[in-house]
């Protein structure tokens, strides 16, 4: 259970943050509206020979830009609504310039009254109506460059923000992928694991050279392409397969006919990208768990096909399955975990990872990603 201190610090830290963000936009208003004040009393004064004092310049800029630092949030949400995408340009298009042109109006109509209530005496009616009109004439057009400023602004923060969280993400892949290929090399290398291998080489030695040399040749094969393919995030599929099979192989001469395998995979989704080293855990923890424990060994299925514009991959034992409300992912290795993380590394929300027992016995693991093609 956490410590409610560590809740209360967290929050007060976000508050804090709100706090300054706030700040800082003030801040950039203002430092806007002082530009733009300064400019104001040097053209009257080089320009226009009419002297505008520094403080009405300051006063007319300050509040024309606090009225728009107002207005901008709403134009920073509607950008967010109505984005300039493929798919959705027409329809951004025809919200964003009508109201761009609303909301350069109403901004105008208000910044004109705060402004007639510095002056020292109301003005006439007539007189107030001509001093909007020239405020429109001057500011209007200037306004509409300012809504669609506030507009790229708003797309630039937030791509930038999307570049940095891509390249956060690209450093925590790097480290899963060398996760999963160091776990890849482990079950390699694994004591119990060569001493299978190497005790079934012997045994062929005696019977079935080509055997013994294909084992030795298989091995080779996963050593070498777990070590080429460093730093490699994703592989076709075919690919995948490749490896795969080169470890079936062995497994397959070790439990003989007690492993029975077969691949189901559609033509059209061979080249698709998936991560690279995903199909190896899923398989090894199938043997490890419905064929290796049992005399009989069992079977496993592995299938690849087009969903619905998604690619789905699964890999089906018919072992015992998974104990009612047991979580296989909190229990058991790094393997699962590991094939999680990276997952939800590559594709964000834009996955599916599922482990549901099978009628009347089994385990499918299946996997849901979005299609890249090679």
């Amino acid at each position: 259970m956490k410590d409610p201190r560590h809740r209360v610090d967290s929050r007060s830290g976000l508050l804090e943050r709100r706090w300054l963000q706030w700040v800082f936009y003030f801040l950039i208003w203002t430092a806007v509206g002082l530009f733009f004040a300064s400019e104001s009393s040097l053209w009257g004064r080089y320009v226009f020979r009419t002297p505008v004092t520094w403080d009405l310049a300051l006063k007319t800029n300050l509040s024309f830009y606090y009225i728009w630092a107002c207005i901008a949030p709403l134009v920073l949400w509607l950008g967010k609504r109505f984005r300039f995408e493929r798919g959705s340009r027409a329809i951004s298009f025809f919200v964003h310039v009508p109201t761009s042109v609303l909301l350069s109006t109403i901004q105008l109509l208000i910044a004109e009254i705060v402004v007639q209530s510095f002056s020292p005496e109301p003005l006439q009616m007539y007189e107030a109506f001509g001093a909007i009109q020239h405020t429109f004439v001057v500011y209007f057009h200037i306004n509409l460059l300012t809504y669609w400023a506030i507009l790229g602004i708003g797309y630039g923060r937030e791509y930038y923000r999307k570049f940095r969280e891509r390249e956060v993400r690209a450093a925590q892949l790097k480290t899963q992928l060398t996760q999963a290929q160091l776990q890849a090399l482990k079950m390699q290398l694994h004591p119990h694991f060569l001493f299978n291998t190497f005790n079934t080489i012997s045994s062929l030695m005696h019977r079935n050279v080509d055997d013994a040399d294909r084992v030795l040749t298989r091995l080779g094969d996963l050593l070498r392409y777990t070590l080429h393919n460093v730093g490699v995030q994703e592989v076709p599929l075919r690919e995948e397969l490749d490896f795969l099979r080169s470890y079936l192989e062995i497994e397959q001469t070790r439990f003989e006919d007690r492993l029975r395998v077969t691949i189901s995979v559609e033509p059209e989704v061979l080249d698709f990208k998936v991560p690279n080293l995903i199909l190896q855990p899923l398989v090894e923890n199938a043997i490890r768990y419905a064929v290796a424990p049992r005399a009989s060994g069992g079977c496993i299925e592995i299938s690849a096909r087009q969903v619905i514009g998604s690619l789905r991959i699964a890999v089906v034992d018919d072992g015992p399955g998974l104990p009612e409300g047991y979580d296989v992912l909190a229990h058991e290795g790094i393997g699962l975990r590991n094939s999680q993380d990276r997952l939800e590394q590559l594709y964000g929300e834009n996955y599916r990872f599922m482990l549901s027992n099978k009628s009347p016995k089994g385990l499918e693991v299946a996997i849901v990603i979005p299609i890249r093609p090679s």
